[in-house]
């Protein structure tokens, strides 16, 4: 076997209009892709840096550069966490591992991380934070398209009548609400109990993550989610009594062998899942979805939300997604 080539790329996707959160907005998506590459075997795995973690393009695609050594040198996926932290750079080259692992084996991804096959699954269907009838507008044409589960995005001020907004163009949907900690306490228990009387199913990450002690003794009418607050398995412990559900990225675990097994424990300790994603393509998608029947929501929209997606991609059929074919991915 001749020895492993690492090549990094930057890659800017349009998204359609404009994603707006609480921390901002961006008409692009900016994703570093990761291609390890020995003769005709290639693996491919796509990353999204993240701000918010202190993660840049720039300093992402250094950090990935940096072990091409090592991967020449043959390190595996099993070792890549003793070289890199967790975050957007260690999940892009987990994903090309796997994805080269699997080629090079004549096999599936799910087979080598001991994962049932994956089958079709519903995807939530993002709404990006904006004024209250435009919220209800953007709702009313997911309903007419089918999405039968719509995540919101809010940020505190007329999050209420965002949300009514929502509920009245898509009385039939169910709704999770996503604060990206941008509420307060005193936001949470004004809320919550008006968002169960409109049915929102969860809460998302409502409070900053290094505010959440509160949580521990509060108990919330609509089930909470934890994003920001669980990256990895040593988030466990801090997080419990606190969150009923996790939301497992892939650019917060690192990739997705970190993701696998946070799943697993997280599900041994009582939590339920979401699945979620960053807005990219179907690269950063198609790891994701091996593990997207383990969880009690699936948020794999990404590249729903972009102006258009890489091709080969993955097979969206209204709110369903298929299983990623061998050519995407894995």
């Amino acid at each position: 076997m001749s020895a492993r080539r690492l090549t990094v790329r930057v890659e800017s996707w349009p998204i359609k209009g404009s994603f707006r959160i609480a921390r901002g907005a961006k008409t692009e998506a900016h994703v570093v892709v990761a291609e390890i590459a020995d003769g005709d075997t290639r693996g491919r795995g796509e990353c999204v840096p993240y701000a918010r973690y202190g993660e840049t393009v720039e300093s992402v695609r250094s950090t990935i550069e940096s072990a091409a050594s090592d991967i020449a040198n043959g390190l595996t996926r099993e070792e890549l966490s003793a070289h890199l932290k967790a975050g957007a750079a260690r999940n892009a080259l987990d994903c090309a591992l796997i994805d080269w692992e699997a080629k090079r084996q004549g096999v599936r991804a799910y087979e080598i991380l001991g994962l049932a096959p994956p089958k079709p699954v519903r995807t939530a269907f993002t709404l990006s934070l904006d004024a209250p009838d435009a919220m209800g507008r953007a709702a009313a044409e997911a309903a007419a398209k089918g999405y039968r589960l719509l995540k919101l995005k809010v940020a505190g001020g007329e999050d209420l009548a965002r949300i009514e907004a929502v509920r009245a163009a898509a009385p039939g949907a169910s709704l999770i609400t996503d604060a990206n900690e941008g509420w307060s306490f005193d936001d949470l228990t004004r809320l919550a109990p008006e968002l169960a009387k409109l049915g929102v199913s969860l809460i998302e990450q409502p409070l900053k993550a290094s505010e959440d002690e509160p949580l521990a003794r509060y108990s919330s009418p609509v089930p909470l989610c934890a994003d920001e607050s669980c990256h990895t398995r040593k988030d466990l412990p801090r997080i419990l009594g606190r969150y009923d559900h996790i939301n497992v990225k892939l650019d917060k675990t690192g990739g997705l062998t970190e993701a696998v097994e946070l799943a697993r424990e997280a599900q041994a300790k009582g939590l339920k899942l979401m699945v979620g994603c960053m807005v990219s393509t179907s690269l950063s998608m198609a790891p994701a979805a091996l593990i997207a029947g383990m969880a009690a929501f699936v948020d794999l929209d990404g590249p729903l939300l972009l102006a258009r997606d890489r091709e080969p991609g993955l097979t969206y059929r209204g709110d369903v997604i298929e299983p990623p074919p061998r050519e995407l991915w894995g």
